[in-house]
Order: structure tokens, then C-alpha cells, then sequence
């Protein structure tokens, strides 16, 4: 009985402290989200049409873009919305591929559509800055020259903003495109890309539907984000200074204009899939330096005491602070064992912790398969990939780890738009090891 007793305050129970962080800070939070949102998409609010529609503008920006602007240009041409009332302005920021090519035979080609090309300094953030000056639509829209929108994307957040009217700025569904993930070969990068897809279905379709509902997003997309003139022109524009300037712009928005944010769920922007994990490496570090770039800025004049009232103070403690002890599990575990702490223990806890990660994927499941009513090819495709709630958790780990060093990095190198390659950081990871073993053997002598 003293043994069992012993197993249980003191050994058990110091390792559960560790196990129930991610119940508490993650999975319980989840479950209410959940079923706020579910209960929202209960309420199915048909939008009305305007008597006029009004003169948009859109904007892409373009970087050696010659093998996918084509189709970008022509999913803005197909797009359900009238063709005479959109402008849309290629921002080239300095070029070396056949970009202008391309956009020239684009323009030939579409002629019936108002189009121009404009020269900008290198740099997404300025390529953004010199085309909004040039727009002259009374909503404007940025989307990645990588990427094609749905037919109806451009209608249907046209549609959100004059049905609100508080509404000052907007990000749209990203999805990654599904017959790129139908095609893909090899069975590691299929997996991959499958989960990629599930992730942000559920970022968006969950995640910043919650977000939205509160005047709370975090970040609009900078894939596919719209916003109305007269707000964007009262900001002090994209920011040159982070690699997070759609985070920025979104904060800039809220917190210093003082007006809503929010998400067009069905406006659908379909981006390229991740080809390896290395890209995902690289692209979710830059992620994470850009979000603590932003929330340096904007968190400076805040308190912890207002953790329940300031959704950027919830946001920082739960997604970077608690993210120091997810990383440390994998440490405690090892280091565990040799204080003879049980491995059918330990196993059991991670398997738990596993399963209620699988639960709430399949809440999640269930409410962007309800969003998606409106899409039946995209709801079919995500509802065969329900086996991936199994993999998500796993896929989720990862990309948390990465995550992790991207905030190591942060705090220790310069911000530069391409982040250190995962290759890199695998050769710079052997060179310090052989280096402290060659140490440890230089001693033993």
C-alpha cells in the first residue's frame, strides 16, 4: 500500500503537473470553442445584394512568379464577380524570371479586364505600399500570385462588407489545392500535404472563425486578405520592418484604428501544397518570427493581470510560453526513466494527452465540414480525409517544434525573410555535437 501511495503523490503526480498543461492551456479551451462555434453555424444568415455592386481593386504582389501568375490572373478574370468592375495592379518587385512575359500574355489574352503592371522596390511589404496608392476600388484585395481563388471568393466578401458595414478589414479561407495533393508522389510527402490541408482547414474554418467572432483574429492572411480604402489608407501601411506585415497590418487595424476584423469563410483562396519538410521548416519559422516581431510592438503597455480581458495576453502565455514546457516533455521523458519513473506510466500519459488531441480534431472535424456546405467537391475531399484527425496531433508536434527553434532564432539572429534552411540547422547541429565530443574525449586523456 506505501509503495502504491508513494507511485501516486510523488512520482505520478509529478509527472501528470507536466501532462495536464496541454489539457488545461489547449484542449479544454478547444472543447468551448467548439461548441460556441458549432451552435453559431447552427445560424445560417443569407447575405443580401447591394443595388450597385462597387469598383474593387486587387492586388499582386509578384516575385519570379512565371509558373503559377498565369493561372492567378486568370482565376481573378473567372471570377464570379463582373469583370468590368475590378482592377487589378501586378506589383513586380524586381523580377529576374519572365514574370513580364507572362503578364504580357495575360493581358493579351483577357483584354476585356482593367489590368496594369508597376515596378517597386524589392520586398513584399513595398511592393503592397506602391500598389495600394495606385488602387482606386472602393474595397482592395491582396493575393499571392501563387495561388487561385475560388470563383465565387471575390463575390462573396464583396457581399460581407456591404452587408457590414463595421467591418474594416477581412481575411479569406486558405486551403491548399487539392488536386496538387491528388497527384502528388511518394507516400511521406502525400501524408505531409494531407495534413497540411486538414491544418488549415481547421485554422481557418475553426480557429479564426473564433477568432473573428470576438474582434480577436490574430492575423489576417497575407495569402488572401481585403480591406475598405478609407480604413487601409488611415494605417501607416505594411510595415518594412518585420517579416510579419499581414500580423501587423491586422493589429495596426484593430488596436490603433479601433475597428473590427474578421473572416470571410466562404471566400476560398487555394494555395501550392508544401513540397517537403524542409519548406515547412522554413516557411513556420518566419511565422513565428514575424508574430513575435508583432507582439514585441504591441505588447508593451500591457499586464499580466489582464490575462482573462486581453485576448494578446492569452495569446502569447498560451501559444509561445507554455509552448517551453510541450518541448521539455520530450527531455523530462528521457531523463525520467533513470529516476525510475514507470515507462507503461509515462506511455499512458502521452497516449491520453494523444487522444484527447484526436477528439478535439474531430470537433473541429465536424464544424468546417458544416462551414464547407456551400463547397460540395471541398467538403467531399475533406470529409475522406477524416482519417487525418489520427495524424494530426503528431503533424501538430512538429510543426510545434519547429516553432520552438524559429523563437530560439528569433531571440538570437538577425530578422531576414528566408529563414536558415533545415539542412543548415542539421549541419550546424552535427558540427557542435562532434565538437563536444571531441572535447569529452580530449579530457578522458
Amino acid at each position: 500500500m506505501e509503495y502504491w501511495l508513494n507511485l501516486t503523490l510523488f512520482k505520478m503526480g509529478f509527472w501528470l503537473t507536466w501532462a495536464l498543461i496541454p489539457i488545461v492551456v489547449e484542449i479544454i479551451p478547444a472543447f468551448f470553442s467548439i461548441f460556441r462555434l458549432f451552435l453559431k453555424n447552427l445560424r445560417h444568415k443569407k447575405l443580401e445584394m447591394p443595388d450597385k455592386m462597387p469598383f474593387i481593386s486587387v492586388i499582386v504582389p509578384v516575385y519570379n512568379s512565371e509558373d503559377t501568375l498565369y493561372r492567378c490572373i486568370q482565376s481573378i478574370h473567372d471570377s464570379t464577380y463582373p469583370t468590368e468592375l475590378v482592377q487589378v495592379i501586378l506589383a513586380d518587385n524586381q523580377s529576374t524570371d519572365s514574370s513580364f512575359e507572362v503578364f504580357s500574355r495575360a493581358h493579351s489574352h483577357f483584354s476585356d479586364m482593367h489590368m496594369q503592371l508597376i515596378h517597386t522596390e524589392q520586398g513584399k511589404a513595398k511592393a503592397l505600399n506602391s500598389a495600394i496608392y495606385e488602387s482606386i476600388g472602393t474595397y482592395i484585395f491582396n493575393i499571392d500570385s501563387d495561388g487561385v481563388l475560388e470563383s465565387h471568393a471575390l463575390m462573396n466578401m464583396v457581399l460581407r462588407f456591404e452587408n457590414d458595414y463595421d467591418a474594416a478589414a477581412m481575411t479569406g479561407t486558405i486551403l491548399t489545392q487539392k488536386e496538387q495533393i491528388k497527384t502528388q508522389k511518394g507516400f511521406f510527402r502525400k501524408i505531409l500535404n494531407k495534413n497540411e490541408y486538414f491544418e488549415y482547414a481547421q485554422a481557418f474554418l475553426s480557429g479564426r472563425v473564433i477568432e473573428s467572432d470576438s474582434n480577436q483574429m490574430f492575423t489576417m492572411s497575407g495569402a488572401f486578405s481585403a480591406f475598405r480604402k478609407e480604413a487601409l489608407l488611415n494605417t501607416f501601411m505594411y510595415s518594412t520592418s518585420t517579416v510579419g506585415e499581414d500580423t501587423d497590418m491586422t493589429f495596426q487595424i484593430r488596436e490603433k484604428l479601433k475597428r473590427k476584423v474578421v473572416i470571410c469563410s466562404d471566400a476560398i483562396f487555394y494555395i501550392e501544397p508544401i513540397n517537403r519538410l524542409s519548406q515547412l521548416y522554413t516557411q513556420r519559422q518566419r511565422w513565428q518570427r514575424g508574430e513575435i516581431e508583432v507582439s514585441q510592438e504591441y505588447s508593451k503597455h500591457i499586464e499580466l493581470k489582464n490575462f482573462f480581458s486581453n485576448f494578446l495576453i492569452r495569446r502569447m502565455i498560451i501559444d509561445h510560453t507554455f509552448l517551453f514546457p510541450k518541448m521539455i516533455w520530450i527531455f523530462a521523458s528521457i531523463a525520467l526513466l533513470f529516476f525510475r519513473y514507470s515507462v507503461i506510466m509515462m506511455a499512458m500519459s502521452y497516449f491520453i494527452i494523444y487522444i484527447l488531441y484526436v477528439v478535439v480534431a474531430l470537433f473541429n472535424y465536424v464544424c468546417v465540414r458544416m462551414l464547407l456546405r456551400d463547397f460540395t467537391e471541398e467538403r467531399r475531399f475533406y470529409t475522406r480525409l477524416a482519417w487525418v484527425a489520427l495524424t494530426l496531433p503528431i503533424y501538430n508536434f512538429v510543426v510545434a517544434f519547429i516553432r520552438f527553434v524559429g523563437i530560439l532564432n528569433t531571440m538570437t539572429e538577425m530578422a531576414v525573410w528566408n529563414t536558415k534552411k533545415f539542412d543548415d540547422e542539421v549541419g550546424s547541429v552535427r558540427s557542435v555535437f562532434k565538437e563536444d565530443l571531441q572535447r569529452v574525449k580530449e579530457t578522458r586523456k
